[in-house]
This record gives C-alpha cells, sequence and structure tokens, in this order.
C-alpha cells in the first residue's frame, strides 16, 4: 500500500486543488491496445482538420498553472506545464509521441481536456508520495537522463517520495526511476486540476475516461480523489 498526501502548506495555497489517482494492478503493457491507439489517432485527426485544438496558455485550464508556477518561482514558459508542454507539440506537429501504451492513453486524456498528467511505476515507489515544497536538499534525475542528478529550488512544488523527488515544478517533468515502461504492472496515473469548482467535472470525466482505457489491460483498477479537504489517501 502507498500513501499519498497533500502538504498542509500546499492546501492552503491551492485550496481549490483536485487529483484523480487512477490505479492500476496487473498491467499488461506488452498487448495490442486498440481504444488507445483510436484515442491518439482520432486526436491526430481533429486537429489536422481544425475541430479541435490543444489548450494553450490563453485558456484558463492552462493559465492557473502558469500563475501557479510563477508563486513558487518557476518561469511557466522556460518549465511548462506537461499538458502545455504537450499541447504546443501537438499544434506545431501534428502528431502525439508514441511512447508506450499507458503514457500514451494517459497523454491522450490529458490533452482532450487540457489537464496535466503523469503516472508512477508504484513498484518504485519508496514510502509515502508527498506533494509539497521542495527544501532544496532533494535529488532527482530527470526522465530519460538517468546519469543526470539535480536538485529542486527551495520552494519548489514536487512530488517527492522516501528516497528523492518523482516530478519536478509540479508536473513540469517526471523522474526516471518512476517511469512507466510496457514491464509495468502497478501504477498509478494522476490528472489533476487547480480549479475542482470550476473543471472538477472535467477530471472526474477525464479519469474516467482513462479508466476505460485501462480496464482491458488490467487486472484490477480504482480511481481516487485527493483534495486539500481530503489530503491523504492509500492506495
Amino acid at each position: 500500500m502507498t500513501a499519498f498526501r497533500i502538504s498542509s502548506a500546499v492546501a492552503h495555497a491551492f485550496p481549490d486543488t483536485l487529483i484523480a489517482l487512477v490505479t492500476v494492478t496487473g498491467l499488461r503493457g506488452h498487448e495490442p491496445w486498440p481504444a488507445t491507439v483510436t484515442a491518439v489517432e482520432d486526436l491526430e485527426r481533429q486537429c489536422a482538420a481544425g475541430t479541435w485544438q490543444p489548450a494553450d496558455e490563453t485558456d484558463p485550464r492552462i493559465e492557473a498553472w502558469h500563475v501557479a508556477y510563477r508563486s513558487f518561482g518557476t518561469n511557466p514558459r522556460r518549465m511548462r506545464p506537461s499538458v502545455d508542454a504537450l499541447g504546443r507539440r501537438m499544434a506545431k506537429q501534428g502528431v502525439l509521441p508514441r511512447i508506450n501504451p499507458a503514457v500514451d492513453s494517459y497523454n491522450a486524456v490529458s490533452l482532450r481536456h487540457g489537464l496535466p498528467a503523469g503516472a508512477f511505476d508504484l513498484d518504485h515507489v519508496t514510502g509515502a508520495v508527498d506533494i509539497r515544497h521542495a527544501e532544496g536538499a532533494e535529488e532527482f534525475t530527470p526522465l530519460g537522463e538517468p546519469g543526470t542528478v539535480e536538485s529542486p529550488k527551495p520552494g519548489e512544488i514536487i512530488y517527492a517520495d522516501t528516497t528523492g523527488v518523482l516530478t519536478r515544478h509540479w508536473n513540469h517533468r517526471d523522474a526516471h526511476r518512476t517511469r512507466v515502461t510496457e514491464d509495468s504492472t502497478r501504477v498509478a496515473f494522476v490528472l489533476e486540476t487547480l480549479h475542482a469548482t470550476r473543471d472538477g467535472h472535467l477530471l472526474k470525466t477525464a479519469a474516467e475516461e482513462l479508466q476505460d482505457l485501462l480496464v482491458p489491460h488490467s487486472d484490477r483498477t480504482s480511481v481516487h480523489y485527493l483534495s486539500p479537504a481530503h489530503p491523504h489517501i492509500d492506495i
């Protein structure tokens, strides 16, 4: 069992935060995922046809994250929120990167709804996962750079376990250690909003869509919600 917790300081600073945790056991990443392929290709076709475009920084969903990033000292145009960076790539190139079925699934859901998303391989998480302000001495190895070690700036919001940092700048970039691969079988997927009163319904729809993509390729899935009112969940 892994605990996910929002620190009291983060809850106080962002009181309308709502985070969906879609958890999966028995994930089968090596088999075909036709529904995910269709979801990704549908977004690409809609983008090419001009019937849908990814949310950009003028959209309130993305703008909220830019404001949050600036509040803890991060320039959001240099270190962009994950959904913002992914949307810019989609708008420019017209295609989504293909990583693996699980990652492609949350990328498609993230873009469709304009909400940041990520995932952690729970077999590589140690202890509880805390969403908190960094102290500055923690260590982070960026995804795809196993030989690199960084330290977040004090006050930067991070996801962290007892070993180190799992995400920097809240949701800008994930850690290499807990990355989701085709071999991952026990995973926590994360979807986030800073404005639950406005976008909570979108978050819940997105979580359901992601769960629908995961169900055919896993033994068990469940959805939990983390918020300042419910700051601790055991999964």
